[in-house]
């Protein structure tokens, strides 16, 4: 994939460098020997600062390959260290944006679901009570809106689980368009209208609250929502 990674660019200091990650794109690689994001982070910053060597970029945290957004890099072992323990006590305010083809039957709702992944199938289920490898998932949601006969809801996960949004919308039927592997009757495969949309938190150096935001990805579909209020 050509790709520039300058124009991706949402914020960078000394500690911290937040892209805005295309769908269809790795956060890491992995078996399948694509570029991924952190690998174009690399090249950047050894660029830029013209280092003999290679570049430091600790991964935070990650996006699944369809979903589009913010994703949020470390510079230095000090701020990887600093920003996982944020993550890990819940004091990262996440907040994605999805389009799904009804609306929701509950305007604004908390869910709790129980997850179980398949790495065969790189899958997740969800269930209404825990069991067996079962892990506990939590998000809210609330509706914003409707264009182009499809519905915008905002999400706010509070935990981290793999696939997280995409099984827990689609165990209430809410599959994300685009979505094959959760429901959705149509999509490209490597792009679902799931998208990153903002990181909340105090900076793990500075000590200073930091709210990064991503713009919607320039997409037909996206564009009709480029007005609403919580979508900007």
């Amino acid at each position: 994939m050509e790709w520039n990674i300058e124009s991706a660019i949402l914020y960078e200091d000394n500690h911290l460098i937040a892209v805005h990650k295309p769908a269809g794109m790795l956060v890491q690689s992995d078996e399948t020997g694509d570029r991924a994001l952190n690998d174009y982070v690399a090249g950047y910053i050894k660029r830029k600062y013209n280092k003999p060597g290679d570049a430091f970029v600790g991964t935070i945290h990650r996006l699944d390959r369809p979903v589009s957004g913010l994703v949020l890099f470390a510079k230095t072992s000090k701020a990887l260290s600093r920003m996982n323990e944020l993550f890990r006590d819940k004091k990262i305010q996440k907040t994605y944006l999805a389009l799904v083809d009804s609306r929701p039957e509950k305007l604004s709702d908390t869910l709790v679901h129980y997850l179980t992944k398949d790495t065969q199938k790189n899958s997740a289920r969800a269930f209404l009570k825990p069991g067996k490898d079962t892990k506990r998932a939590e998000l809210s949601y609330d509706y914003i809106g409707t264009a182009n006969h499809k519905y915008l809801i905002r999400v706010k996960p509070v935990t981290g689980r793999p696939h997280q949004i995409r099984v827990q919308l689609a165990k209430i039927g809410l599959p994300i368009v685009g979505d094959l592997k959760y429901g959705s009757p149509r999509g490209r495969g490597n792009f679902i209208y799931l998208h990153a949309k903002s990181l909340e938190f105090i900076h793990p150096v500075k000590k200073e609250k930091i709210l990064l935001r991503c713009p919607l990805p320039d997409d037909v579909n996206w564009r009709f929502f480029e007005s609403f209020e919580g979508a900007a």
